[in-house]
């Protein structure tokens, strides 16, 4: 149960997953407003296993009790990945939100989702990643047959035990994963590396370093991901941008721009007021974004 005031829980099932991962692109960035965030609901990661480890990052697991205290609406900048999700009796896959994605709790429930690494998740959809980007769709739509009897299952498990969901995943996934693929690993690498680099770090360095040009780079990223790969340089810096906002001791806007490389503080805004929806001195003082 979901205590008031309780916190989020980084938790990782060994030291070789979740948290001991270098390629793992979850962390608390995304999390919009995480001061509220952590009297509202707690957030597990559980980290996957070998099977399927070259494909899904992780799993997390949402729980809330708001009963008797006001629904809390939560935001969240999504990562350039897809999560398959099981939450109020409902199974979806969910691409990249170009904005934020907003939910709303209310008593007492749960979420268990998977999180699929950047450009996982392609080989395994039928449907192409810049559509799955654009809404929520059923495992049906996205994985055929097979996957009506996955929903099945994990509507069968719900929520209240994670492991059962999870465990369905697992048993799903194992058997259909990928042979070596060099595209995907590639842009695994890169977006990795994208995390590790100094915000101002641009695409041509990138396919440089990696030894491909930028065009194939730009066109792999749009293939496995759905997005660029300058969109997932400007939303990983914005994550950094907001949760060093967040922070007890947050530094002054013009040093956080300088910081983050971008050209001046006008850019700065723009950028983070069209991702989060309001204004970095606005989200500083507290002002939550639009729902």
């Amino acid at each position: 149960m979901t205590r008031p005031g309780a916190t989020i829980l980084e938790k990782s099932a060994n030291a070789g997953g979740a948290e001991g991962d270098v390629d793992a692109t979850t962390s608390t960035r995304g999390i919009l407003a995480p001061g509220e965030a952590a009297r509202r609901f707690t957030l597990e990661r559980r980290a996957p296993g070998v099977a399927v480890a070259g494909r899904v990052e992780r799993y997390w697991i949402t729980r809330w009790d708001l009963r008797g205290r006001p629904d809390h609406v939560q935001q969240t900048l999504p990562h350039p990945c897809v999560n398959l999700v099981v939450h109020d009796g409902i199974v979806g896959v969910y691409g990249i939100a170009a904005v934020r994605d907003v939910r709303r709790l209310r008593g007492r429930g749960a979420a268990v989702g998977a999180k699929f690494r950047p450009g996982a998740f392609a080989a395994l959809s039928e449907v192409p990643m810049i559509d799955l980007n654009a809404r929520p769709h059923r495992l049906a739509e996205v994985l055929g047959r097979d996957g009506e009897v996955l929903e099945r299952q994990l509507l069968a498990a719900g929520t209240d035990d994670p492991t059962l969901p999870i465990a369905a995943i697992e048993a799903f996934l194992a058997p259909r994963m990928p042979e070596r693929d060099r595209a995907y690993e590639l842009v695994r690498a890169v977006a990795a590396d994208m995390l590790r680099r100094a915000s101002s770090t641009r695409v041509s360095a990138l396919a440089r370093d990696h030894g491909v040009s930028q065009r194939t780079l730009q066109r792999l990223f749009r293939e496995l991901i759905g997005v660029g790969p300058k969109w997932v340089l400007r939303r990983y810096r914005v994550h950094e941008a907001a949760e060093r906002l967040a922070d007890a001791d947050p530094p002054s806007l013009a040093r956080l721009a300088h910081d983050l490389g971008y050209a001046d503080q006008a850019h700065l805004n723009r950028e983070f007021r069209e991702a989060v929806g309001v204004t970095p001195a606005a989200y500083l003082r507290g002002t939550p974004p639009p729902a």
